[in-house]
Parts: C-alpha cells; structure tokens; sequence
C-alpha cells in the first residue's frame, strides 16, 4: 500500500465553500502530545476497545479511517487484520503513520473530508475519532461516511450531559492545563442520529468512554487513580449510558 496525494475531486465541494481542515491539528505531533505517558495509553485503549467492538460485530474487513492521521485507530485496526484506509486533508497528515505506509500496512490518501473521494460504498466500514466536534460541516461529514460506506460507521463525539456540559464555562481553565486546547461542539445523542438517519443509517449501539472529564485525567497522571475513579460508575452502567465521549455505531438500514 502506498502514500496517495491526488485522489481529490469526486463530489468535492471545496472551491465553494473552503477546505474542512480540522484533522491536520489531530495528525500533528503537538496533538499526539495531549495522549503521551501510561495515561494517555489508558484512554485511548478504551477507545481502541470500543471501536473494535463494534467493528468485530459488523463482520467488517476493509476499513476507512478519516481524518486518522492521528494514528489512534490505523495502528490497532492494521494489527488487528483490517485493510485500512486512511484519509487525510493533506500530505503532512501521514507523518505519523508513515512506517504503516511504508511498510504496507495501510494506506494513506489527500482529500477532502467532506468531499470523500471514493464511489458509494467502498468500504466495510468507516471509522472517523477526533473529528466530528471539530468539523464545522459536521452533517456533510456524516453524509460522506455513510455514502462510502457499506455496512457500519463508527464515530466518537463529546455528550452535552454531565460535568461535559459545564464545558463552555470551563475552557479558559482547561486551555491554561492542556496549553492546546481547540474549540469544539458538544452533541445530543438525538443530533447525530438524526444525521445518520438521513442518510439511511439507524444506531446501532453506543458507549460512553469516561464519568470523569479526561481533562482530570490528564491532571492526575495517575492510572491507578483514574481507574479508581472510574470503576463503581463504570461497573453501575452509568458510564456506557452517561460517559463522554461516546463511541458509536451505525448501521445501513436494511444490513
């Protein structure tokens, strides 16, 4: 598999309305950094685990992963057997997943986020984390991923519930901790599923990943602690029902 840069322009609206950039931030190192140490490995293993869930029970085989140049998910999916595609805003995006292209592990293509450069239904599945609250066309980038996919789409996206709705209140002090802090949409269950509904896909489960703010997490440094935090709302239901973000999956109706 190979590094792709010039697949942009089936359905691409960008000339009219500008380029939807928001994965570039999260396929940068600076942003890597906000998951560093024992701590960072801690949540994103709570994603990487929700995520495979979902995708084992669609039976998917081929993947794509947008705005992943991050590399959260296309690590843990090429290990875990999938054909993944990652899909990118521009080049620089694949600088941290450039030995899984190398090496053929997956595959990497530029294009636009909102404008998928690929004919309906070309892959099994698609999967897209760290995106949604940050895309300003966040109902086209839902539209898209259904469009291309066959069976199921996986996304995360923060909950306005819990201390999450506290958020607006709260980033000045967030930003001064995290030092790299975007702005971002909190959600209602209601919204995204609206959005999928339009493009023919129903909820197929969701899960809430943390009680806790993972700002707190990321205070403590301690996983021992976080874990203690998190065990009695997680072993109540209250996490998979409440927790933020949430992971969740739909299905194309009919499959």
């Amino acid at each position: 598999m190979e590094l792709l840069t010039s697949c942009a322009g089936m359905n691409d609206d960008r000339e009219s309305h500008g380029p939807e950039l928001a994965d570039v931030e999260t396929a940068s190192a600076s942003y890597a950094a906000r998951f560093a140490g024992p701590i960072g490995a801690w949540m994103l293993a709570r994603q990487e685990r929700l995520v495979l869930e979902r995708l084992r029970a669609a039976g998917a085989r081929t993947v794509l992963d947008v705005g992943g140049g991050h590399g959260q998910l296309a690590r843990p999916l090429a290990a875990a057997g999938y054909e993944v595609t990652v899909l990118g805003s521009e080049s620089v995006c694949a600088e941290r997943i450039a030995d899984l292209v190398a090496a053929g592990r997956c595959r990497f293509i530029v294009g636009s986020v909102v404008a998928l450069p690929f004919p309906d239904r070309s892959f099994d599945a698609v999967v897209t984390v760290r995106l949604l609250p940050h895309c300003t066309r966040w109902p086209q980038l839902i539209r898209e991923c259904a469009r291309v996919a066959r069976t199921v789409v996986v996304v995360d996206y923060p909950v306005k519930s819990g201390l999450n709705a506290l958020a607006p209140w709260l980033f000045s002090a967030k930003r001064k901790l995290e030092k790299n802090t975007r702005t971002w949409r909190n959600f209602t269950h209601a919204e995204v599923a609206g959005a999928f509904a339009a493009a023919g896909f129903a909820p197929a489960g969701r899960t809430g990943q943390f009680i806790c703010p993972m700002v707190l997490h990321r205070a403590l440094k301690r996983v021992a602690l976080s874990e203690a935090l998190e065990w009695i709302p997680d072993r109540l239901g209250l996490t998979r029902r409440f927790g933020t973000p949430c992971i969740a999956a739909f299905t194309r109706a009919g499959t």
